[in-house]
């Protein structure tokens, strides 16, 4: 538990202070409309390196429907054993902690949409929209992860088990790898997501480890 929460700070101070060097080093007019971009070069140079993909980016964009099922299929089971049991204490402990956690991670996303860090390399249908930290980058590595930790909870069926971990590993690799070399946000945008994603679950399986915990305890 110790550890998993050390490492979720960390995390989320090394993706502030990521965010901090974003908003101050080397920034140049380098994007669309003359928009400033921090790490200017850097980003820069990689953008050149893999180009535009708009196919790409298109299946990505879709694909992130995947994480939200993922999320509403959470909320129908907390929603099922709420109207079972009638009272919202006796909901299990983690699915409500999951309802916080993906809140959460929907007010980061909202925030950095209205507080613009970085805009992306190129016009969205002719528009510049906020690029940092990559939302979908954000959903995947947040809310995958968590389907993991849930089936190894849920089930006793190690095919399952196996199936969902192989699942999960390679849609996420595939999602990110995907968005970084679709030409839609600097790679900047992606490692920012990769720090807030993973710093945010961090925290999220530091709580669920110490739910589990009170219960071996008998609290």
């Amino acid at each position: 538990m110790k550890k998993n929460l050390t490492t979720g700070i960390f995390l989320l101070i090394a993706f502030a202070l990521w965010t901090v060097l974003i908003m101050f080093v080397d920034v140049q007019t380098v994007g669309p409309n003359d928009s400033k971009v921090g790490f200017a070069t850097f980003n820069t140079w990689f953008h050149q390196l893999t180009g535009v993909h708009m196919t790409l980016y298109i299946v990505t964009d879709w694909l992130g429907l995947v994480p939200i099922a993922v999320c509403l299929c959470f909320g129908c089971l907390g929603l099922y054993r709420l109207i079972k049991r009638r009272s919202l204490f006796k909901v299990d402990a983690d699915i409500l902690l999951l309802g916080g956690y993906y809140i959460l991670v929907i007010f980061g996303y909202l925030f950095f949409e209205m507080v613009p860090v970085n805009y992306r390399p190129i016009l969205i249908n002719g528009f510049l929209e906020a690029s940092y930290p990559s939302s979908t980058t954000l959903l995947v590595l947040s809310v995958m992860p968590t389907l993991i930790l849930q089936i190894n909870h849920r089930s006793h069926n190690k095919t399952i088990k196996n199936v969902v971990i192989g699942f999960v590993l390679l849609f996420s690799a595939f999602m990110v790898i995907g968005r970084l070399i679709s030409g839609v946000h600097w790679i900047t945008d992606i490692i920012g997501s990769i720090l807030l994603s993973f710093g945010l679950f961090k925290l999220y399986q530091s709580a669920v480890t110490a739910i589990d915990l009170r219960k071996e305890n008998g609290v």
